[in-house]
């Protein structure tokens, strides 16, 4: 394990160093490894900024106050924790919907290799609509499409699941040109995900996208580790199980495989992710970046510290050429965040570019 490491650390450095060179440059949707190549250790490194985004300028002030020991802001390395969400703040969440449910689109309506029921086929025929014009599902009608999305992968391993993942995130993304799915990373925000890691901090995800989910997104781009991947879960059963209740059943190596049930276990989302920092990291973070209400809790729970400064930031998707944001939504999102105390992040004033140049909105 240890040599494997030195080599993707071996494999990064040559990376950045073809950055630095010129071989990547903005006008390129960048592909993981090149994302995974990003190295931000000072403030002079950032390239997909705008020169004076007072956003940047903020989290470079706070990072440079609490890693100095003179300060009395000072933050010990093993107290700076930084959480991130993934979809809106990292990871493109409007194009147009969420990976999740476009997966199961896919899966329920054009993967001929599986034989979706007819009730996840007519559930997806009602749903893809207003997934399509970025329109509200209706409750109950969102209830059921959750419930037959996860009723089509019951009974796969974690090993198939992934590869599953691994697969659509091949595909391109909609409403976005030139963009796969696996490489829709915000490529400002990755740039923050480095310099954070270079300064001492210890980074974690905490969002409500499905875990495995996460992690096949998160893995081979950004350089944290699988236990810090903390989502949305799906409940595990065994093929030999039956009724039986998981800690009375016996688990027989040459009989039976784990594979994933249709019982889902929660969203980590709002209050659940305050949670998830008492049971998966056991410490308060001291930053902590969202993009909707479902990070309420986390970014305020962040500011609650009262033992070091701690900072929230906001990703607004206000961004109508280079993303497909709502002007309208991050008005209302901006002063709201600002009313709570959040730094907000603009896409279209903060971000030189987004994923790369030549990803924009696709012409109606």
């Amino acid at each position: 394990m240890k040599t494997l490491f030195l080599k993707k650390k071996v494999i990064a450095a040559l990376m950045a160093g073809m950055f630095a060179f010129g071989t990547f440059t903005a006008a390129d949707a960048a592909s993981r490894e090149e994302l995974a190549a990003i190295n931000v250790q000072t403030a002079a490194d950032f390239q997909y900024w705008e020169k004076n985004a007072p956003s940047q300028k903020a989290l470079v002030k706070y990072v440079k106050d609490i890693t100095n020991p003179k300060s009395k802001n000072y933050i010990p390395p093993e107290d700076r924790i930084a959480t991130f969400d993934l979809d809106g703040t990292l990871y493109c969440e409007t194009a147009p919907y969420y990976f999740q449910e476009m997966m199961f689109l896919h899966r329920a309506l054009e993967d001929k290799d599986f034989a979706a029921t007819p009730e996840m086929k007519d559930i997806a025929s009602k749903v893809k609509p207003y997934i399509m014009n970025k329109e509200s599902i209706p409750k109950e009608l969102g209830t059921e499409f959750a419930k037959q999305m996860r009723k089509s992968y019951a009974g796969m391993t974690k090993e198939e699941y992934s590869d599953y993942v691994k697969k659509f995130m091949e595909t391109n993304e909609v409403g976005l040109t030139n963009l796969k799915r696996g490489e829709a990373y915000y490529l400002p925000m990755v740039e923050v995900v480095s310099y954070l890691q270079n300064n001492g901090f210890t980074v974690y995800m905490d969002s409500a996208c499905e875990r495995e989910i996460l992690r096949c997104l998160v893995d081979g781009v950004l350089d944290i580790p699988l236990d810090h991947m903390i989502g949305s879960n799906v409940a595990y059963v065994t093929t030999g199980m039956g009724t039986e209740a998981p800690d009375k059943h016996f688990y027989d190596r040459h009989k039976e495989k784990v594979v994933r049930s249709d019982v889902f276990l929660g969203e980590n989302g709002n209050c659940n992710k305050i949670f998830s920092i008492f049971t998966e990291i056991g410490k308060r973070p001291v930053l902590a970046f969202g993009n909707s209400m479902g990070d309420s809790g986390m970014l305020e729970f962040n500011l609650q510290n009262d033992k070091y400064r701690t900072m929230s930031f906001y990703v607004l998707c206000d961004d109508t050429e280079r993303e497909l944001g709502n002007l309208a939504k991050a008005e209302k999102q901006e002063k709201f965040a600002k009313e709570r105390g959040w730094t907000t992040i603009s896409m279209k004033k903060d971000f030189k570019t987004i994923y790369g140049d030549n990803v924009k909105r696709e012409a109606k």
